[in-house]
This record gives structure tokens, C-alpha cells and sequence, in this order.
């Protein structure tokens, strides 16, 4: 089997795909790829492309993120080719966590800082929404 180059694949799926978030007055489209770490459209984030992707979501429970990614060796079998990692140990422990599995397995290391950002943007989300202070009413 043979497999093309991504930036080949790239000119050809750039301005056409399901994924892709067209909207007015908007420079740069977005895209609603499962592995888009930022949901922009550009090859850098672009997990259609790559052989290796990182995709990262809630946990099915809410507590904590699930680390999604794609098995190099095993790219052309599409149901041994995902990966998930669920990771709920706490917010810092996971953020190292996964940034040790993205350094130390060498997966895609100019990807590490978008995905610190979108699990920590998952795990805040998470926590409960802080209530409104009420202040003591005036006496007249």
C-alpha cells in the first residue's frame, strides 16, 4: 500500500472537507476535525493529514481528559489505529503526564503546547462555576 505525501494531501483537502467552518468576515476558516488541536484549518493542526495526530476530549465520566491519538505503524488499519488515554489524577499530575507522553515518545513535539492548553481549557471547564458574592444590602 502506498501512502502520500501530506503536503499533497493538504493542497488537495485545504479548501474543501467535511471538517471545514466557512464564516463571513473571517480570515482564516475553522475546522471541527477530531484531531485539530486549535479548530484552525492549516496543515500544521491538521489531523486528516498527518500520520501522527493528537486529539484531546472530555472523559466520558467529566472528570478529567482523554488523550486521543494515532498509531504511526499501524496507520493503515483504521480500527487498531486510534489510541485512548484517559487521564483524571488530578489537573497537575495529568498536564505532566501528558506532556511526558508527547516529549519522551517524541509524538509530534511542536504540538505539546496546544495540547497543554486544550487540556487545561478541558479541565477548567469542568470545575463548578464559582458563585456571585452578595453584598450586604444598605440600610437607609
Amino acid at each position: 500500500m502506498t501512502s502520500y505525501s501530506p503536503l499533497l494531501i493538504w493542497g488537495m483537502i485545504r479548501n474543501n472537507n467535511a471538517f471545514l467552518i466557512k464564516k463571513r468576515n473571517i480570515n482564516k476558516p475553522f475546522s471541527s476535525e477530531p484531531y485539530n488541536l486549535t479548530n484552525l484549518s492549516s496543515y500544521k493542526y491538521s489531523g486528516l493529514v498527518h500520520k501522527k495526530a493528537v486529539g484531546i476530549v472530555d472523559a466520558p465520566d467529566k472528570k478529567g481528559f482523554t488523550v486521543v491519538y494515532k498509531k504511526q505503524s499501524k496507520q493503515f488499519r483504521p480500527s487498531k489505529n486510534v489510541v485512548k488515554t484517559t487521564m483524571k489524577s488530578g489537573a497537575r499530575r495529568s498536564l505532566h503526564k501528558l506532556k511526558r507522553l508527547m516529549n519522551c515518545n517524541k509524538y509530534r513535539m511542536e504540538l505539546t503546547k496546544s495540547a497543554l492548553r486544550r487540556a487545561s481549557a478541558v479541565l477548567r471547564s469542568q470545575k463548578p462555576p464559582r458563585g456571585k458574592k452578595q453584598r450586604p444590602k444598605k440600610e437607609a
